[in-house]
């Protein structure tokens, strides 16, 4: 690579690379994010590459391993360009039938296409799969048609070219404005305004100033950001860069999580990259702008996604949270004027030049602009991440593009924020997701987890499970964290084990006020969310709990009997077979029986019963 000196060898270069690419050439693309791999992805991508070359094809066709495509139950995803075929879950086995229907005759192989499971129809091209038809992918899309290793991809669609604008036209006071107007929040999980934060620091004393990325992504089933620092690193790093001009720093850093190999290895190649074509170093397109980022790794403890706690870490200290007697813009890292924004956020700063912030203005709500990234898991039948214009409802996410609840099974509630949101009930899944409505709810955005629950599933035990996560990870600094959530989840416990009294619900409330008024960082005083939110709209399960010692739900081992039902069992021995203990007997042909006395409610019965005879009471 040659090093760029000026905005016009950039054009030049960009409009080298657009003449060398051909629109029309045929192109199979791999989906080959962490959680495309896990199913085989690489050999998937090896098997292509091989093939090809055997028939000599390898100079017509051409083989592109991309990012996660977002639609994770279906992968890996090949596709066929320009047609825009899409074949889910494919095999190595599969390759060669590939090439040669589709890429040689252009037929369909009906076998790997995805089927709507509202109609019971395959689909055959990309564009029609019901799971991207609600979304607005302005971030997650380049990453359908780029390879995250190679820059020259990104430059193709457009990238960098903010950058380039940023330098040759708009001041740092410019560039602020812009983001500003924009009305683009922080998509870590405060929420609060990107351009308030940068105009904060640009304003703050001191020569040496910095950015960092947090990408210490912690929450349990989230992964927004791993997906978009895997499959597009260049948008994140464009965005440090604008931002770093804007707030008048020449040092950046990402923090990302040591959980996350490729994240960190495909960000590592994009820095390397950009330093050789000069988007990075020293002068930076010929303007005088100095600027180089720096990768640090976390030891994976989710109180380093609150800030002073992280850069804390990145200092080399413990990672503890600190009082914020000073915002991090005039006091943060190094005690320098800092601006940390996740992942998301600085994603979204290249779309916001290119486009303009009327444009981006332009999409969500009052008072929450633009997309949102988030990831969709649970008892949902399309798992995987999904981005959507801000107001969209619940229940469009829930059912439009998640394709609505596994196995007949009813919907029960959406957590959303992670272990620190808070669970909504079907009453409120025609509510618009946005920071302030989901506040008012009782939940919260967050990073932007979102976990389905159906109604085999016990919110009191959800709540003990988010309160027995966040005790885990607390770093234990303060006591109103340490000993408050150590002491609400001990009255959890005992509610799920049949032991809760009808005084334990208040004292959860007042423990959920004081963790909220007097802990010293964001874990503590959002903790009680969980347990506050199932109160709210669950009060009945807990008041089940604990004045009739049953577990509605059938979750809580204590509180619940398994019993076979004689007029449904046709007494194959199946759940004889399945029984650890030993617990089931009955002749064949006969209605089988459980001892209750034995039985150590594992489920293995009813998870083995085809006929549905296996209930809990």
């Amino acid at each position: 690579m040659k090093r760029i000196v000026s905005i016009e060898e950039f054009e030049e270069l960009r409009g080298r690379i657009r003449q060398s690419r051909r629109p029309d050439q045929q192109r199979i693309t791999v989906s080959d994010g962490t959680c495309c791999r896990a199913y085989g992805s690489l050999a998937v991508v090896a098997a292509f590459r091989e093939e090809l070359q055997r028939r000599e094809l390898q100079d017509q066709v051409e083989v592109k391993a991309t990012g996660c495509h977002g639609f994770c139950d279906i992968e890996p995803i090949v596709i066929i360009d320009p047609e825009g075929i899409l074949y889910q879950r494919v095999k190595v086995d599969d390759v060669a039938e590939i090439v040669e229907q589709t890429v040689l005759h252009n037929e369909v192989i009906e076998r790997l296409l995805h089927v709507d499971q509202a109609t019971g129809q395959r689909v055959t091209y990309e564009h029609e799969v019901p799971f991207y038809r609600k979304q607005r992918r302005e971030l997650f899309q380049v990453s359908r048609w780029i390879d995250p290793t190679n820059i020259d991809d990104y430059i193709s669609l457009g990238g960098y070219s903010a950058l380039a604008r940023v330098l040759s036209t708009m001041g740092p006071e410019t560039v602020i404005e812009a983001v500003k107007k924009s009305g683009l929040r922080g998509r870590g999980g405060g929420g609060f305004p990107t351009g308030r934060k940068w105009g904060s620091c640009r304003e703050a004393p001191g020569d040496v100033k910095y950015v960092i990325c947090n990408a210490d992504e912690g929450d349990p089933g989230a992964y927004m950001d791993r997906g978009l620092l895997e499959g597009n690193p260049h948008s994140i790093l464009e965005g440090m860069i604008i931002g770093a001009y804007a707030v008048g720093a020449r040092e950046g850093y990402f923090y990302v999580r040591h959980e996350y190999p490729l994240a960190v290895h495909n960000v590592r190649i994009a820095i390397e990259q950009a330093r050789e074509y000069g988007f990075l170093g020293r002068d930076i397109l010929g303007s005088g702008f100095d600027f180089d980022i720096e990768i640090r790794r976390g030891g994976g403890a989710f109180v380093c996604g609150e800030s002073s706690a992280l850069m804390r870490s990145l200092e080399g200290d413990v990672g503890e949270p600190h009082p914020k007697y000073l915002h991090a813009t005039e006091k943060g890292l190094w005690d320098r004027p800092t601006v940390l924004n996740n992942v998301e956020t600085w994603a979204n700063v290249p779309l916001i030049i290119d486009k303009g912030w009327e444009w981006y203005a332009s999409i969500g709500t009052e008072g929450s602009k633009g997309t949102k990234i988030f990831s969709l898991v649970g008892k949902i039948n399309n798992t995987g991440l999904v981005e959507v214009p801000m107001g969209i409802t619940l229940r469009e996410i829930i059912y439009d593009i998640g394709g609505g609840i596994p196995d007949g099974k009813k919907f029960k509630a959406v957590q959303t924020g992670g272990p620190s949101g808070g669970c909504l009930p079907e009453s409120l899944l025609d509510l618009p997701v946005d920071f302030d409505e989901l506040t008012r709810a009782g939940s919260m955005m967050g990073s932007g987890g979102m976990i389905v629950m159906d109604e085999t599933t016990c919110m009191v035990d959800v709540a003990r499970y988010f309160l027995n996560f966040l005790r885990e990870e607390s770093c234990g600094k303060c006591v109103p964290c340490r000993e408050g959530i150590q002491r609400s989840l001990e009255i959890l416990n005992g509610i799920c084990d049949g032991e809760g009294t009808p005084e334990d619900i208040s004292l959860l409330e007042e423990l959920a006020e004081f963790l909220q008024g007097f802990s010293l960082c964001a874990l503590g005083r959002t903790a009680p969310n969980p347990v506050l939110s199932t109160l709210r709209y669950f009060r009945d399960e807990y008041e089940a709990h604990i004045l009739e010692k049953k577990c509605p739900a059938g979750g809580c081992r204590a509180l619940i009997e398994y019993y076979i039902d004689p007029e449904a069992c046709p007494g194959c021995g199946a759940c004889i077979r399945a029984c650890p203990e030993g617990a089931i007997s009955g002749e064949k042909k006969q209605p089988h029986t459980i001892d209750v006395e034995l039985c150590i409610k594992c489920g293995a019965c009813r998870d083995t019963c085809r006929f549905d005879a296996v209930h809990v009471r």
